[in-house]
């Protein structure tokens, strides 16, 4: 598979930092039926933690939170790569935004154990734009 890099669009919303919390609310997205290109997690502060959905229907996570009384801020604009795992699969992406200065923000990644990868580039709203223009997206 060649790298394939797309427009993703996520939502955070947070819970309390104790057990169960992350269960729970993916529990009520499957029942809802929404369906998750990615998923994150994240403390904030001692007491929280932010859940970072990427639905692959924003819409539809947005209806779906706001009916289910979720607190949710969202959509933002971040970048989803997926291709096949080899030695420097990311190193070309990195050098095209940096020949582009465009600063990566966050980035999260991983190896599927079969062959390929999922990465998902976060980076400043202001410069959202000129990245996907950089990376031909």
């Amino acid at each position: 598979m060649a790298t394939k890099i797309r427009r993703a669009y996520y939502y955070n919303t947070r819970v309390r930092d104790r057990p169960g919390e992350a269960y729970k609310r993916l529990s009520q997205l499957k029942t809802l039926g929404v369906n998750l290109v990615a998923f994150v997690l994240f403390p904030e502060g001692p007491l929280n933690t932010r859940i970072t959905l990427f639905p692959e229907d924003t819409a539809k996570l947005a209806h779906e939170a706001g009916k289910a009384g979720w607190k949710i801020d969202g959509p933002h604009a971040a970048l989803l790569v997926q291709g096949d795992d080899e030695l420097g699969a990311l190193e070309g992406i990195h050098e095209t935004l940096y020949q582009a200065d465009v600063n990566v923000a966050i980035s999260s990644g991983v190896a599927d154990g079969r062959g390929g990868f999922g990465y998902v580039l976060y980076v400043e709203p202001e410069d959202y734009e000129k990245a996907v223009k950089a990376l031909g997206v």
